[in-house]
Protein backbone atom coordinates (compact mmCIF):
# COMPACT_ATOMS: atom_id res chain seq x y z
CA UNK A 1 0.00 0.00 0.00
CA UNK A 2 1.21 3.48 -0.86
CA UNK A 3 0.35 6.30 1.55
CA UNK A 4 0.97 10.05 1.62
CA UNK A 5 0.34 12.94 3.99
CA UNK A 6 -2.66 14.63 2.42
CA UNK A 7 -3.88 18.23 2.24
CA UNK A 8 -1.75 19.75 -0.54
CA UNK A 9 0.40 16.63 -0.83
CA UNK A 10 -1.76 13.98 -2.47
CA UNK A 11 -1.14 11.55 -5.30
CA UNK A 12 -3.54 9.52 -7.46
CA UNK A 13 -1.72 6.32 -6.46
CA UNK A 14 -1.57 6.97 -2.69
CA UNK A 15 -4.00 7.06 0.23
CA UNK A 16 -3.78 10.26 2.33
CA UNK A 17 -3.23 9.56 6.03
CA UNK A 18 -2.78 13.00 7.59
CA UNK A 19 -0.22 15.75 8.03
CA UNK A 20 2.33 15.59 10.84
CA UNK A 21 3.25 12.93 13.34
CA UNK A 22 -0.08 12.76 15.20
CA UNK A 23 -2.54 12.64 12.28
CA UNK A 24 -0.34 10.10 10.48
CA UNK A 25 -0.08 7.90 13.59
CA UNK A 26 -3.81 7.90 14.29
CA UNK A 27 -5.00 7.32 10.74
CA UNK A 28 -2.34 4.79 9.76
CA UNK A 29 -2.96 2.81 12.95
CA UNK A 30 -6.68 2.78 12.18
CA UNK A 31 -5.96 1.53 8.65
CA UNK A 32 -3.63 -1.22 9.91
CA UNK A 33 -6.17 -2.39 12.51
CA UNK A 34 -8.92 -2.84 9.95
CA UNK A 35 -7.03 -3.73 6.75
CA UNK A 36 -3.38 -4.52 7.48
CA UNK A 37 -1.28 -4.03 4.32
CA UNK A 38 1.56 -6.37 3.30
CA UNK A 39 3.90 -3.42 2.73
CA UNK A 40 3.79 0.34 3.37
CA UNK A 41 5.42 2.88 1.09
CA UNK A 42 5.22 6.50 2.16
CA UNK A 43 5.62 9.06 -0.65
CA UNK A 44 6.18 12.75 0.03
CA UNK A 45 8.31 15.85 -0.05
CA UNK A 46 11.36 16.49 2.11
CA UNK A 47 13.64 19.30 3.14
CA UNK A 48 17.38 18.82 2.76
CA UNK A 49 19.81 19.58 5.56
CA UNK A 50 22.37 20.18 2.80
CA UNK A 51 23.36 16.74 1.50
CA UNK A 52 20.70 16.46 -1.22
CA UNK A 53 19.74 18.96 -3.93
CA UNK A 54 16.35 20.36 -4.89
CA UNK A 55 14.24 17.77 -6.79
CA UNK A 56 16.52 14.84 -5.85
CA UNK A 57 14.54 11.62 -5.41
CA UNK A 58 15.63 9.76 -2.26
CA UNK A 59 14.59 6.40 -0.81
CA UNK A 60 14.86 5.54 2.89
CA UNK A 61 13.91 2.96 5.47
CA UNK A 62 15.25 4.86 8.48
CA UNK A 63 13.68 7.76 10.37
CA UNK A 64 14.51 9.83 13.41
CA UNK A 65 12.47 12.06 15.69
CA UNK A 66 14.96 14.64 16.93
CA UNK A 67 13.74 18.09 17.91
CA UNK A 68 15.85 21.23 17.54
CA UNK A 69 16.02 21.68 21.32
CA UNK A 70 17.89 18.36 21.51
CA UNK A 71 20.57 19.74 19.15
CA UNK A 72 20.85 22.83 21.34
CA UNK A 73 21.28 20.65 24.45
CA UNK A 74 18.05 22.08 25.89
CA UNK A 75 16.08 18.83 25.89
CA UNK A 76 16.44 15.07 26.13
CA UNK A 77 14.17 12.10 25.59
CA UNK A 78 13.92 8.70 27.24
CA UNK A 79 12.17 7.41 24.08
CA UNK A 80 13.62 5.58 21.11
CA UNK A 81 14.20 8.35 18.57
CA UNK A 82 15.50 6.38 15.57
CA UNK A 83 13.63 3.53 13.86
CA UNK A 84 14.56 1.50 10.79
CA UNK A 85 12.95 -1.20 8.70
CA UNK A 86 16.17 -1.72 6.75
CA UNK A 87 17.26 -5.36 6.79
CA UNK A 88 20.45 -5.06 4.74
CA UNK A 89 23.83 -3.90 5.98
CA UNK A 90 25.01 -0.53 4.78
CA UNK A 91 24.26 3.14 5.10
CA UNK A 92 20.69 4.33 4.73
CA UNK A 93 19.48 7.92 4.38
CA UNK A 94 18.06 8.98 7.74
CA UNK A 95 14.98 11.20 7.51
CA UNK A 96 14.14 13.29 10.57
CA UNK A 97 10.51 13.96 11.47
CA UNK A 98 9.07 16.73 13.57
CA UNK A 99 5.91 18.78 13.53
CA UNK A 100 8.19 21.79 12.99
CA UNK A 101 10.25 22.72 9.93
CA UNK A 102 13.91 23.61 10.40
CA UNK A 103 14.71 27.14 9.24
CA UNK A 104 18.17 27.49 10.80
CA UNK A 105 21.01 26.46 8.46
CA UNK A 106 23.46 26.07 11.36
CA UNK A 107 21.16 23.59 13.12
CA UNK A 108 20.62 21.84 9.78
CA UNK A 109 24.38 21.25 9.62
CA UNK A 110 24.23 19.68 13.10
CA UNK A 111 21.76 17.14 11.70
CA UNK A 112 24.20 16.38 8.86
CA UNK A 113 27.01 15.86 11.38
CA UNK A 114 24.76 13.27 13.07
CA UNK A 115 24.25 11.46 9.75
CA UNK A 116 20.71 12.78 9.23
CA UNK A 117 20.15 14.12 5.71
CA UNK A 118 16.47 15.01 5.21
CA UNK A 119 13.36 16.05 7.09
CA UNK A 120 9.76 15.06 6.48
CA UNK A 121 6.98 15.61 8.99
CA UNK A 122 5.37 12.15 8.79
CA UNK A 123 7.99 9.47 8.09
CA UNK A 124 8.93 8.61 11.68
CA UNK A 125 5.25 7.97 12.46
CA UNK A 126 4.93 5.74 9.39
CA UNK A 127 7.88 3.59 10.44
CA UNK A 128 6.78 3.39 14.10
CA UNK A 129 3.31 2.20 13.07
CA UNK A 130 4.84 -0.25 10.58
CA UNK A 131 7.13 -1.55 13.34
CA UNK A 132 4.20 -1.98 15.74
CA UNK A 133 2.28 -4.03 13.17
CA UNK A 134 5.35 -5.85 11.81
CA UNK A 135 4.87 -4.45 8.31
CA UNK A 136 7.84 -3.92 5.96
CA UNK A 137 7.97 -0.21 5.07
CA UNK A 138 9.94 2.47 3.33
CA UNK A 139 9.78 6.01 2.07
CA UNK A 140 10.24 7.79 -1.23
CA UNK A 141 10.93 11.51 -1.11
CA UNK A 142 11.53 14.41 -3.46
CA UNK A 143 13.51 17.35 -2.06
CA UNK A 144 11.61 20.64 -2.24
CA UNK A 145 13.83 22.92 -0.16
CA UNK A 146 16.91 23.35 1.96
CA UNK A 147 16.36 23.73 5.71
CA UNK A 148 17.19 27.40 6.04
CA UNK A 149 15.45 30.77 6.39
CA UNK A 150 13.76 30.44 2.97
CA UNK A 151 12.54 26.86 3.56
CA UNK A 152 8.83 27.67 3.30
CA UNK A 153 9.12 29.87 0.22
CA UNK A 154 11.30 27.29 -1.53
CA UNK A 155 8.89 24.49 -0.55
CA UNK A 156 6.02 26.40 -2.14
CA UNK A 157 8.10 27.18 -5.22
CA UNK A 158 9.13 23.54 -5.85
CA UNK A 159 6.21 21.57 -4.40
CA UNK A 160 4.19 20.99 -7.59
CA UNK A 161 7.31 20.05 -9.56
CA UNK A 162 8.36 17.63 -6.78
CA UNK A 163 4.92 15.99 -6.81
CA UNK A 164 5.17 15.53 -10.59
CA UNK A 165 8.65 14.02 -10.21
CA UNK A 166 7.38 11.57 -7.58
CA UNK A 167 4.41 10.65 -9.76
CA UNK A 168 6.71 9.90 -12.71
CA UNK A 169 9.15 7.95 -10.52
CA UNK A 170 6.44 5.79 -8.91
CA UNK A 171 4.74 5.07 -12.24
CA UNK A 172 8.10 4.07 -13.75
CA UNK A 173 8.85 1.75 -10.82
CA UNK A 174 5.38 0.18 -11.00
CA UNK A 175 5.92 -0.34 -14.74
CA UNK A 176 9.25 -2.05 -14.04
CA UNK A 177 7.62 -4.38 -11.52
CA UNK A 178 4.71 -5.33 -13.76
CA UNK A 179 6.68 -5.93 -16.98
Amino acid sequence: MIVCAGNSETFSFATPMGVGLIEMSINLTRLCLFDKPDFLLFVGSAGSYGTHQILDIVESKTAANIELAFLQKKAYTPLENVVSTQTQQGKDVIVNSSNYITTDAILAQKFVSMGIELENMEFFAVLKVAQAFDIPAGGLFCVTNFCNESAHEDFLKHHEQAKRALHIHVNRRIGELTS
